[in-house]
């Protein structure tokens, strides 16, 4: 097939350039042919309080990656649709994370439609975003109409869909892993690269920090007795995508400063390796969610996992066999944490990742989407 993407790549960094760079090599694998539209600009400033939009890795090899989309302009939605439209292309592809690209997606997709030959499907991450806005409603709205068919890649999100629309074909397909961050060193390699302590036990909290993903709840967890009487301490790993003070408040306060270690830049794809594959488990204690690339990362790296019974985390991670769902609770955090390290449950859980990773193919999602 001739297939054209339609969403965040490089030059810009992050799950979303993964997700759609990946998915692009999956489809050449196969024979496809395969073109990425990307962003001249993709979100205002006031959208992206991070450091940096921008990728100072090398480009992804063997990918055709056009930057012609400006999210804000609707004479840019109108010629770009209009070029993809005479390509022709059998499938557009579309990546839905916010209601605020429904416009502009919403009208490149109604702009290709008027081939008469192209079918269009949507990946959705989210169709109902964590943080609300005004018009969420009403972007997702106008965006749906104009797509063909949906891929939810967790039931939450495919409910709601619903709330949009009831007839549309739609398909549930777990989000896949994230198999390209690089190979997966030792344990004690991956300590040597961080300069940590080879014996030490370490928890891990991966990625942007924002409200809804709880770091504020494992840092409560920190400073419980049981954390600190077993030697736990915590990786955060990742850019505040916000303002850091309440967060370094709370450490100072609760008197865990040496517990917590902060790797507060970007992490870049070339050293995600060594601190999943230094830390004893991956936590996630997200406040709400629908599903997350972290969790993919994580099993890749045949890491257990610790994730909130929010969205769709619990779907994927089955509890006592590759790791804990719990509350949004800092109590039952800390209780985990610390039966975990108590029960010496590692190598078991271990064993329980590498079984259940083998569901998270990427050809899982391209047959989703040949469904459609």
């Amino acid at each position: 097939m001739k297939i054209i993407i339609v969403g965040t790549a490089y030059p810009y960094r992050g799950g979303l350039s993964a997700f759609n760079e990946r998915l692009a090599y999956e489809y050449l694998q196969r024979g496809d042919q395969v073109e990425i539209y990307t962003f001249t600009l993709q979100y205002p400033s006031f959208l992206f309080p991070g450091k940096t939009q921008y990728s100072d890795e090398p480009a992804p090899e063997g990918l055709v990656i056009h930057r012609r989309v400006n999210s804000i302009n609707p004479f840019n939605w109108l010629s770009v649709g209009r070029e993809i439209a005479k390509k022709r292309p059998d499938l557009l592809i579309t990546k839905y994370w916010l209601p605020f690209m429904g416009p502009c997606l919403g009208t490149i997709e109604r702009r290709v439609r008027r081939n008469h030959h192209t079918r269009i499907v949507s990946i959705l991450d989210n169709i109902i975003p964590h943080e609300h806005r005004p018009g969420d409603k009403m972007f997702s709205r106008y965006f749906v109409k104009s797509t063909d068919g949906f891929v939810a890649m967790s039931r939450s999100v495919l409910n709601d869909l619903s709330i949009f629309d009831k007839n549309k074909p739609r398909r549930f397909c777990p989000h896949p892993l994230y198999d390209h961050y690089g190979e997966l060193i030792s344990k004690e390699s991956a300590r040597q690269l961080l300069d940590l302590d080879p014996e030490g036990r370490y928890v891990l909290f991966f990625g942007f920090i924002r409200g809804y993903k709880g770091l504020d709840l494992l840092l409560d967890a920190m400073a419980k007795p049981e954390i600190k009487a077993a030697g736990i301490k915590l990786m955060v790993a990742g850019e505040f995508y916000g303002d850091s003070k309440p967060y370094l408040e709370q450490i100072e306060r609760l008197g865990i400063k040496d517990s917590v270690l902060l790797f507060t830049d970007f992490i870049p794809d070339s050293q995600v390796n060594r601190y999943f594959r230094a830390c004893d488990i991956v936590a996630q204690p997200y406040k709400s969610a629908t599903q997350s690339g972290v969790t993919q990362i994580a099993f890749h790296f045949e890491k257990p996992m610790l994730v909130t019974n929010v969205g769709g985390l619990a779907e994927i991670v089955p509890d006592g066999k590759i790791g804990y769902v719990v509350e949004p609770d800092s109590d039952q955090i800390a209780q985990v944490l610390s039966e975990y390290y108590q029960g010496s449950h590692e190598a078991a859980f271990t064993e329980g990742v590498k079984e259940e990773k083998k569901k998270y193919s990427w050809q899982n999602m391209t047959a989703a989407i040949d469904s459609l």
